[in-house]
């Protein structure tokens, strides 16, 4: 008899081979930095992690990933990855999470990946946003979405012991946020906003020494995802709630099954025990260094790579010969490697 799939845990460190995964498409996105491309620079980055990904021993599936196969070429929900072998896993990839901060030179550009068991990470189906909150261990108690975000950074400037003009929240820069960017403001505390990132963001809002409180604020289902297992990895916590942009997608989201009320955790997210997850900068940002070219032919990368099981947590820097990844990505590659 066949075991169940999703009893089946990964017993290697998968992490440690995902990080080449996420270095390969930083390093093939990276020659693009700045040059104003955002689909060139994504695909690039698409082409560097698909080439890799197919060297991971695993039999993985995207759950999390480009889009529907007519959609999307490259790392399309649904494609299966790895080179066939144990274990069955899910994989969520965003090959170039902030494609415009890359096309644009501006900061906290990442390559990132997760993964965990078949069966266990959460299906968004035709819901693409959701409300998010996102905070480090000694606060995650406090996240609540139901209550007043002026309330909460109250409570927590209290947990902290500190004034609330200390607490710093990071929220995405749309005018949907605008009332909460106000309730947050009127409570006392301060408002770190940004262009892009929600998978940097969700990292920054639960990294130890960090800048930023609390994450909040209404971006991509899955990206929220993606962060959801990150946070199981590092540590705290994430709620998420589906927020669909409009009837059309709420009434199908509704005969579909999803219950639009319902307030998830990282573990309703992402629900296995063994999730890995592995981010590499592309350009430089608060919690990654991007991508330098320190001399002719070389290159760095700094990369976070954790697995939940063990908690830890591993910071990779590593320096590659340009050269002798021409192959990696394709063409893209090899304008980096010229």
């Amino acid at each position: 008899m066949n075991a169940d799939p999703s009893q089946q845990r990964p017993d290697r460190n998968l992490a440690l081979e995902l990080v080449r995964v996420t270095e390969a498409a930083a390093l093939a996105a990276a020659p693009l930095v700045g040059k104003g491309d955002k689909e060139a620079a994504d695909q690039a980055a698409v082409d560097g992690m698909r080439y890799m990904l197919h060297s991971v021993q695993m039999d993985g599936v995207v759950v999390i990933g480009e889009g529907e196969k007519d959609e999307a070429p490259m790392l399309y929900n649904g494609e299966q990855i790895g080179d066939g072998s144990p274990p069955q896993v899910d994989i969520a990839v965003d090959p170039l999470e902030g494609t415009t901060l890359a096309a644009n030179g501006m900061p906290s550009a990442l390559a990132v990946i997760a993964l965990s068991a078949r069966g266990t990470m959460f299906d968004p189906g035709p819901v693409v946003y959701m409300e998010k909150m996102a905070g480090a261990p000694e606060i995650a108690d406090l996240l609540d979405l139901d209550r007043p975000l002026g309330e909460t950074v109250r409570l927590v400037a209290q947990r902290k012991g500190s004034e609330v003009g200390d607490v710093m929240v990071v929220v995405l820069d749309r005018p949907r946020h605008e009332e909460g960017i106000a309730e947050i403001r009127d409570a006392g505390a301060r408002v770190r906003l940004i262009p892009h990132g929600d998978v940097s963001a969700a990292l920054l809002a639960v990294t130890e020494r960090s800048p930023v409180d609390l994450l909040w604020g209404i971006g991509g289902t899955p990206e929220g995802v993606i962060s959801a297992a990150a946070v199981k990895c590092v540590g705290g916590q994430l709620l998420g709630r589906l927020w669909p942009r409009d009837e059309g997608e709420r009434t199908t989201a509704v005969e579909a099954g999803y219950d639009l009320g319902r307030v998830l955790d990282r573990d309703d997210l992402v629900s296995g025990n063994d999730v890995f997850f592995s981010a590499t900068g592309i350009t430089d940002g608060d919690v990654l260094e991007g991508v330098r070219y320190p001399h002719a032919g070389g290159a760095t990368t700094e990369s976070l790579v954790t697995r939940s099981r063990s908690g830890t947590i591993r910071r990779i820097r590593a320096i590659h010969d340009r050269a002798k990844l021409r192959a990696v990505g394709g063409e893209s590659a090899s304008r980096a490697g010229t």
